[in-house]
């Protein structure tokens, strides 16, 4: 199987499950506990079915978005995900330069492995920087002007993992920070040993994000401390109240589930949210982001930039969620797998292939702009609202 191959999601997920060892496919690949969310939030989408319009005309289709005021020429973006040089020497290098040339946002985690500054001078398009939450409240001021210097977009401050979810997956493997590699996942590291030359022939592998804050001599190990010594799980709601104002720009919160802290969001002066379970990583048994998108919409959508993640595979998948009211839709291992089979080639090929999708539903949707999809177009089978549109509640 190769790239050209590729067609959909579950054609990269193979391509990449043929080359990565196993305990860093599966850490890409699995979810937390008994995956039980992870499986569901992608299943959400089809208890929600499509009402395509006819005789419309669209020879022309624009499917541009304006979300957290910034500009993007596709209503999906690249999510921040952790540790990207681990599953292909290129890294963020290949996701940033990606997104450039479709025009979308990426973003960067806190636990990235190419620097902020090296992204930013390097592609214009909107960056996003993931931030975790500090004990240390110096040390979070200094990385937020650290970021604001270097010209980030939008300040994504993820609230969902106080503590990491229980990945079983990893257990297996001896998958950790630092390796404890089982005999099962060492034999998985000598099979695929392409991965191994590549790894130790390119530049070493770095947190450049934390250097300047995180003593790095103990290599992998020391990613472990940051974690479990570092991180605030006391993290409340005037703490992040004064991070927005610190920050004074775009700041949204990634991980909200509830109407109730959504609405917290808007009133501390957030500028948008992401409805995010992680990707079914952390606390399985919770509820998928699309089955809770209409009814937080319903409640901030005309105070606050409405986006969410998780379970996104198919471009019917990002309209439906722009038809309930999400200004744009994250993508994580939608482009980890391509990223992890080739590079900078496989992102592009996700992304060209992400779009193709959406402009061709949209022209068979009848529908020639972003901003005509509307709940008229869809119905739920679901058993509380079987075959009802789901309108907004009466005033």
């Amino acid at each position: 199987m190769r790239l050209k191959d590729c067609h959909n999601f579950q054609d990269f997920r193979r391509l990449s499950q043929r080359r990565l060892p196993g305990p860093i496919f599966n850490y890409i690949d699995g979810g937390a506990d008994d995956e039980t969310t992870y499986r569901h939030n992608t299943r959400a989408f089809d208890q929600c079915d499509l009402l395509p319009s006819v005789l419309t005309g669209v020879s022309d289709v624009d499917m541009s978005v304006t979300v957290m005021g910034q500009k993007l020429a596709m209503p999906f973006y690249c999510s921040p995900t952790a540790l990207q040089r681990l599953f292909h020497h290129e890294g963020e290098r290949a996701v940033a330069a990606a997104a450039e040339k479709y025009g979308t946002m990426f973003g960067v985690s806190s636990l990235g492995t190419v620097s902020l500054e090296e992204l930013r001078k390097k592609h214009k398009t909107p960056q996003v920087y993931q931030f975790y939450f500090h004990k240390d409240r110096g040390l979070n001021s200094a990385m937020m002007q650290r970021a604001k210097e270097a010209g980030v977009d939008v300040m994504m401050l993820t609230v969902d993992s106080i503590t990491g979810g229980n990945r079983e997956r990893d257990l297996r493997t001896g998958f950790s920070i630092p390796f404890r590699l089982t005999l099962a996942g060492m034999i998985q590291f000598a099979i695929k040993p392409m991965w191994g030359i590549n790894y130790v022939t390119h530049e070493r592998f770095r947190l450049p994000q934390l250097e300047e804050h995180v003593d790095m001599s103990g290599g992998a190990s020391s990613i472990g401390g940051y974690f479990s010594e570092m991180l605030d799980p006391s993290m409340n709601w005037d703490d992040v109240a004064a991070m927005v104002r610190d920050w004074d720009g775009q700041f949204c919160l990634k991980g909200i589930m509830t109407v109730e802290d959504a609405r917290r969001a808007a009133e501390i002066g957030c500028t948008g949210i992401v409805l995010s379970n992680h990707g079914g990583r952390q606390l399985d048994g919770s509820r998928a982001p699309f089955d809770q998108l209409a009814e937080i919409v319903d409640a901030v959508g005309d105070r606050i930039d409405v986006m969410m993640d998780s379970g996104i595979q198919r471009g019917t998948h990002v309209l439906k969620a722009l038809s309930l009211g999400a200004k744009a839709v994250g993508v994580g291992r939608h482009y980890l797998y391509p990223l992890a089979a080739a590079g900078q080639a496989g992102v592009e090929r996700a992304l060209h292939l992400m779009r193709a999708e959406i402009e061709r539903d949209m022209k068979l949707m009848g529908v020639t702009r972003i901003d005509q999809l509307n709940r008229d177009n869809l119905r739920f089978r679901n058993e509380s609202r079987e075959q009802q549109p789901i309108g907004r509640p009466a005033a």
